[in-house]
């Protein structure tokens, strides 16, 4: 990791609802956005065949980057569903990080 780059905030997965995100998609490639995707899918193969947990990296509507270390219950095009219940819009996930 750049040690120039700022520490995310590591926060817990029972804040995300009070958290904003960004109307526009964090990411601007489609390329990117298909990885995206791709990981959400293996986030959520790896949530419900081992109750794995992944590091998730996003962004709030402040531009403030983020991270929750939770499990992935579920990915559709638009969201992510968490162990809690809770969900994360995908258009706020800058990437995952797989253990």
């Amino acid at each position: 990791m750049n040690s120039d780059l700022p520490v995310p905030e590591t926060v817990e997965k029972e804040v995300l609802p009070d958290l904003h995100y960004p109307a526009a998609d964090v990411l601007n490639n489609p390329v990117t956005r298909q990885q995206r995707h791709h990981d959400a899918e293996r986030a959520a193969t790896l949530g419900n065949a081992y109750h794995g947990k992944v590091d998730i990296y996003f962004q709030t509507a402040d531009g403030a980057t983020k991270r929750v270390y939770t499990t992935v219950w579920a990915a559709d095009q638009e969201h992510l569903t968490l162990k809690s219940g809770g969900s994360l819009p995908l258009r706020a996930v800058l990437r995952f990080e797989f253990y």
